[in-house]
């Protein structure tokens, strides 16, 4: 009943955002409240569920959100993007634009916070976008959005990666190897077969695109009188690489144990960002004044709040269904059938964490869920260790929909509708999770 009622209270959620035009808020709120009372969770643990899990997220993401949207919008304000834009357009061109995104997100940029990644790529995404034309904004998130976690789960030192590596005690080396390879073929392939798909009807910019006023503010707020007064584009870039090579070299320090406490407060994502957020305020102030970077920060404040909101009410629904106890129920079905052939013990896997994924919403948790619930058999499989472990890679990224506080981020930073964001981030990751499950098999056939 635990499973059936979690998949009534996303239906709801769907059903009341799409067909009701019910506020995202309002209708995962009521999702949170009928999943916890209906499961037994009870009425003052599905209170203190929901508030606790937005609390959660936020002490996760909050600040990385926040001074994200803060180092876009000061970036805009001295036209960087544009820069970066005229560059990738003329670098590699409008058709190749998103095969260079999604395969530099998957190998360069596997960060351990996907949301650093979408926070700070997601301006690049939506600049590009018109280049390619009428569905360039839909197919610069598609491919975002694949990069984002086929390198999440697949390429170290993607947190996913690194959890399930280390819970099915997997040689890092190896994991590498085969991640490599996997990661961005994944990507590439998943965005071409989407931009196939968008070649109908299938994508309604009426309809799947829904730019917040705010984002409409950030993203011309351009206030650069000529193109010469922006900051050379490397330079204008070093608030975003600087944070990202900070937050790499800590994860890697740790992954290779030279790690302290010095390191770790350096590769601290929020620290971080905070120093990407005091180099762009000091670029902002010498390119534009003291007024200018005074409403270029507005202007990011503005866009910050709903996007805060939404994603820790998704937290929320993540932390009610986590209380239900639904991976208990999944833990049997795996050991039941530990002596299965290869291809079968495959397919569990990759169902086992694709199931844990569309009820829990986080692509880490599901992972790292179905590692432990896998773990223990490992011995009677037999199956090599970093075949399950790229077969919950593969299913842990099915299909990430309402429940996931990722999706909702998404959805703001990239201006699209909750339809627009189910035609683009759930489908690439349902593509990417069922594309990148053939190459786990064939992994399985190398002696």
């Amino acid at each position: 009943m635990i499973a059936l009622h979690t998949v009534i209270a996303i239906v709801v959620i769907v059903l009341l955002i799409i067909k009701v035009k019910v506020d995202p808020v309002i209708s995962l709120i009521i999702g949170s409240l009928y999943l916890g009372l209906a499961t037994g969770v009870g009425f003052t643990a599905t209170i203190v569920a929901i508030t606790t899990g937005f609390g959660e997220i936020m002490g996760e993401v909050g600040l990385l959100i926040g001074f994200g949207v803060l180092i876009g919008a000061m970036l805009h304000a001295m036209g960087a993007f544009k820069k970066m834009v005229s560059m990738l357009v003329n670098g590699v061109g409008a058709r190749r634009l998103p095969y260079a995104l999604t395969a530099a997100m998957a190998t360069i940029f596997p960060s351990i916070y996907v949301d650093v990644q979408v926070v700070l790529a997601s301006p690049v995404a939506r600049s590009t976008g018109p280049f390619i034309g009428r569905t360039g904004l839909p197919h610069m998130a598609g491919a975002l959005g694949t990069g984002i976690f086929a390198g999440y789960v697949f390429v170290l030192p993607g947190l996913a990666a690194v959890s399930i590596a280390g819970l099915l005690n997997i040689p890092l080396g190896i994991w590498l190897v085969y991640g490599l390879v996997l990661g961005p073929l994944t990507a590439i392939a998943t965005t071409l077969i989407f931009r196939l798909l968008l070649r109908g009807r299938y994508w309604e910019a009426a309809r799947d695109e829904e730019v917040d006023e705010a984002m409409v503010e950030l993203e011309t707020t351009e206030l650069v009188e000529e193109d010469t007064a922006t900051p050379p584009l490397f330079v204008c870039l070093l608030p975003i690489l600087v944070p990202l090579v900070m937050i790499a070299f800590g994860a890697f320090a740790e992954l290779f144990g030279f790690s302290n406490d010095f390191i770790a407060f350096l590769g601290d994502a929020n620290f971080a960002l905070f120093v990407g957020l005091l180099g762009v305020y000091v670029l902002c102030r010498r390119t534009l004044g003291s007024k200018g970077t005074d409403t270029a920060m507005g202007e990011g404040f503005h866009t910050t709040g709903e996007i805060l909101l939404i994603t820790g009410i998704g937290g929320s629904l993540g932390a009610v269904i986590g209380e239900t106890g639904l991976d208990s129920i999944l833990a049997g079905l795996f050991t039941a059938d530990a002596e299965a052939p290869v291809i079968l013990s495959i397919l569990l896997a990759w169902l086992i964490a694709a199931v844990l994924h569309l009820a829990i919403g986080s692509v880490s948790v599901a992972a790292i869920a179905a590692a432990g619930i896998i773990g223990p058999v490992l011995g009677s499989i037999d199956v090599p260790p970093i075949v399950i472990g790229l077969a919950i890679a593969s299913g842990a990224m099915f299909a990430l929909q309402v429940n996931s506080n990722f999706f909702w981020m998404f959805k703001s930073l990239l201006g699209l509708s909750t339809q627009g964001t189910f035609k683009t981030l759930t489908m690439v990751t349902s593509i990417a999770s069922l594309v990148s499950l053939p190459m786990v098999m064939a992994v399985a056939l190398i002696p």
